[in-house]
């Protein structure tokens, strides 16, 4: 090896240095790490080899970490040739597509609040004409989001019906989709109570369509919201009910594990399955990183958003069958459909983080392993 080489590998070697923590501020008051008698040989380190293989596993290949991140797209503008056109591409989609998609929305929101007001106010009286006008007019609005953003959309299968005892299973992306499934078919959903201008719409007009909204810091509410479906159901009149079962948006290449509660209502459960095409955006909406507000204006400056959606064969509980085993076997089904991985992680840890105790615990207890085997030489 040339000695510009050994030099490089030095100066690299002494930079990851500085970014490695000091084993030495895990370990007990009066431990320190001696040093070794004789030059550290290759069996030395294959000794202590198994913890740093589990160390770094946990770094590079955290299968839960990942159903949560969206992946930046590829850079395509890398030449003389291509930047021109990339230039080109931002001054159609935002100075040409977005002012035209905010007049197409702003007309949309127009129509729709000159209609529903009325309606919603007038017709109190007439409970049967006022719901089937204000899912009409929620799926009008729904289309215009749509339309706001090119959405190329493509359904598979049968529409779904207002029938009893049914509950429609969705894998979950973002909140567009329940915007691309209610401009088809208006859905009751269940879904997590947010703050700002979507939770207006969410008490006021979503709210008419029979939505049901929740808190996941309020453990009252499972109760109440259980109490909810089941009565939900049992009504024949009633808008199909949308859940998304895995409780949280995942970036649409995993699936994480479905919550029991939709599975346990003893009705036909119809699995819906979403799978969008990241050619032009990635549909994905990282609540912890971005508002729904930054997300959508995202979608407005794209040039598409290209989705495929199935309605799925409707399944029952079998004999013997536990609601998580059922649980399991719509997810399959989903999965298999849109081409998702499936892990097994609850996607409720994505609120969670690991206590600093614990944190320290593990540390100290990774130093005086590795202090140990030191030692041992």
């Amino acid at each position: 090896m040339s000695s510009s080489s050994t030099e490089k590998l030095k100066s690299s070697s002494s930079e990851l240095d500085l970014d490695q923590p000091n084993i030495e501020d895990y370990l007990p008051s009066g431990s320190s790490i001696q040093e070794p008698l004789g030059k550290l040989r290759l069996r030395d380190l294959l000794d202590i080899s198994p913890a740093l293989t589990e160390a770094a596993g946990a770094i590079v290949d955290d299968s839960f970490t990942r159903c949560f991140k969206s992946n930046p797209p590829e850079p395509w503008n890398w030449n003389v040739y291509l930047f021109p056109l990339w230039c080109f591409g931002v001054v159609v989609r935002y100075f040409i597509l977005f002012p035209v998609r905010v007049i197409v929305l702003t007309v949309g929101w127009i129509i729709f609040l000159s209609a529903f007001i009325p309606v919603h106010s007038l017709l109190k009286g007439h409970d049967k004409l006022r719901k089937k006008i204000e899912r009409s007019l929620v799926e009008l609005i729904c289309s215009f989001f749509v339309a706001s953003w090119t959405g190329v959309v493509k359904y598979h299968g049968p529409r779904p019906s207002m029938r009893p005892k049914q509950v429609f299973v969705a894998n979950h992306t973002s909140m567009i989709d329940f915007i691309i499934l209610e401009q088809m078919t208006a859905f009751a959903v269940i879904m997590q109570k947010h703050p700002g201008w979507v939770g207006l719409l969410q008490s006021t007009i979503l709210e008419s369509v029979g939505c049901i909204w929740f808190n996941r810091s309020e453990a009252k509410d499972r109760e109440i919201v259980a109490r909810k479906l089941r009565d939900h159901i049992q009504a024949a009149d009633n808008n199909p009910l949308l859940i998304f079962p895995e409780g949280t948006c995942v970036n649409n290449h995993y699936t994480v594990m479905f919550k029991k509660g939709a599975f346990e209502l003893g009705c036909t459960v119809c699995p819906v399955a979403i799978k969008y095409n990241k050619i032009f955006v990635d549909a994905f909406w990282n609540s912890r990183k971005q508002s729904f507000t930054t997300h959508l204006l995202q979608l407005m400056t794209s040039w598409a958003v290209v989705c495929d959606v199935w309605y799925l064969e409707p399944q029952i509980l079998k004999p013997g069958e536990t609601p998580i085993e059922f649980a399991e076997r719509v997810r399959d089904i989903i999965s298999v459909r849109a081409g998702l991985r499936k892990v097994p992680w609850d996607g409720y840890l994505k609120y969670s983080r690991p206590s600093p105790k614990h944190r320290e615990q593990k540390q100290q207890s990774f130093a005086e392993s590795m202090l140990r085997r030191l030692e041992e030489k």
